[in-house]
């Protein structure tokens, strides 16, 4: 099927392009047509964009299928604008053995409806502690070793897992959190749960790993990507890291970027962790993508049942994203605050992933047709009863924001529209 997008402003090499584009046998064409068009679709007024990647989410599948399912989860990223998912290994089986990535991997070629591509675990037991995976058996399906919702909890495992990744030519991805600093805390240790005497998770749990991390990897020249930051001290530890040419890149999520912990309301859907830091943390972390610090912007999806975030702070740890995302970035930083290009924007959530995880290219001729068509000036609610993701739990629930997805195409096909 041949199918034109016409009268789009599209994304090409960081601008906007007022140009057609054609869809022919799954392919971009960008300045040449068929003669033969199956179906125009009239972009007027809408914006044309390589498909989000993401390379942080949970999809729960296999071992937690109440939770989410690949499915849902991977409709629910298709509804958010986004062609790839990086999946995260905290799955049951683990994904430290051929064996365990293969029940993730055999679900996938059945059930997603846009590219996910999983990570391996940095550990046997995906525990932080326990002896390497099989990383030189996993490395060939995975795009990188991470124990996410674990950190590594050793300078020495954490270096031989550099050392072997480097060998393999793979990233280590890394969830920073020191235990020996968590105290049974469930938001930030801050102002709020001062406020309220509730215990807190302090900032040095996340950014002293960072520390360590960032000199092994300069040590080992091991390519390192942090998972959602959320400090400055992470964001100043990592930019001058960079200035020193250390191979390092890391994230943050749009909630981290939009909200902090006087914005907490003590229910599940403000839970997560990293929590919500300090306002001068949101801060740097805006500092840190307009400046390059911070290199991408990644949701973390991670749903839980209604029954298990309906336990207020006693809740597990993670909100859903996928199908917030651009809209909450767009309106806040982008339309209100002013501090981000739309350009910018995209090329954190899109460009940079697939660059630094080598997931393919973006708009170019001949490259995969992995597009999202998206209405700018579209404004609507956010209402997590009609998410497509089984976790409803997402502290944006009532937000007025702008910049609606009206369709997606994974591969030349069209996996979501939106209907009138």
């Amino acid at each position: 099927m041949t199918t034109l997008l016409k009268n789009g402003r599209v994304y090409l090499d960081g601008r906007f392009v007022e140009t057609d584009l054609t869809i022919d046998k799954g392919r971009i064409l960008v300045f040449d047509s068929p003669s033969h068009i199956d179906r125009t679709v009239d972009c007027s007024g809408k914006i044309i964009i390589p498909g989000f990647t993401d390379v942080h989410v949970h999809l729960r599948e296999p071992g937690f299928s109440y939770k989410e399912t690949i499915r849902t989860g991977t409709m629910a990223g298709a509804r958010g604008g986004y062609t790839c998912l990086c999946s995260m290994p905290n799955l049951k089986p683990v994904p430290s053995t051929l064996a365990g990535l293969k029940a993730q991997t055999d679900i996938i070629a059945k059930d997603a409806v846009i590219r996910v591509v999983p990570y391996g675990t940095i550990t046997m037991e995906q525990n932080g502690r326990s002896r390497l995976s099989d990383m030189e058996d996993l490395a060939p399906y995975v795009c990188a070793f991470t124990d996410d919702g674990k950190g590594v909890q050793t300078g020495d495992l954490m270096e031989s897992a550099m050392t072997k990744a480097k060998s393999l030519g793979k990233l280590i991805v890394a969830h920073c959190e020191d235990e020996s600093l968590l105290h049974g805390g469930s938001i930030h240790e801050g102002k709020y749960a001062e406020a309220h005497g509730l215990p807190g998770i302090c900032s040095e749990s996340e950014w002293k790993q960072v520390e360590r991390d960032v000199a092994l990897a300069e040590k080992t020249g091991c390519g390192y990507h942090v998972c959602h930051v959320s400090t400055k001290e992470s964001v100043d530890i990592i930019r001058r890291a960079k200035a020193r040419g250390v191979n390092v890149t890391c994230e943050t999520a749009p909630h981290y970027l939009t909200l902090c912990d006087m914005d907490i309301k003590q229910e599940g859907r403000f839970k997560m962790n990293p929590p919500l830091r300090d306002a001068s943390d949101r801060d740097a972390l805006i500092a840190g993508v307009i400046d390059g610090t911070v290199d991408i912007i990644a949701t973390d999806h991670a749903p839980h049942s209604p029954e298990e975030k309906s336990r207020g702070l006693d809740s597990p740890f993670g909100i859903v994203g996928l199908e917030t995302s651009f809209p909450v970035l767009y309106s806040e930083l982008v339309l209100k605050k002013k501090c981000l290009t739309l350009e910018q924007l995209v090329d954190s959530m899109s460009i940079k992933p697939r660059r630094r995880f080598d997931l393919g290219p973006a708009i170019e001729d001949g490259a995969p047709a992995d597009i999202a068509i998206i209405d700018t000036e579209e404004k609507f609610t956010i209402d997590p009863a009609t998410f497509a993701s089984m976790g409803k739990a997402t502290p944006f629930a009532g937000w007025q924001v702008q910049g609606r997805v009206i369709m997606t195409i994974a591969d030349g096909e069209i996996v979501w529209e939106r209907s009138e």
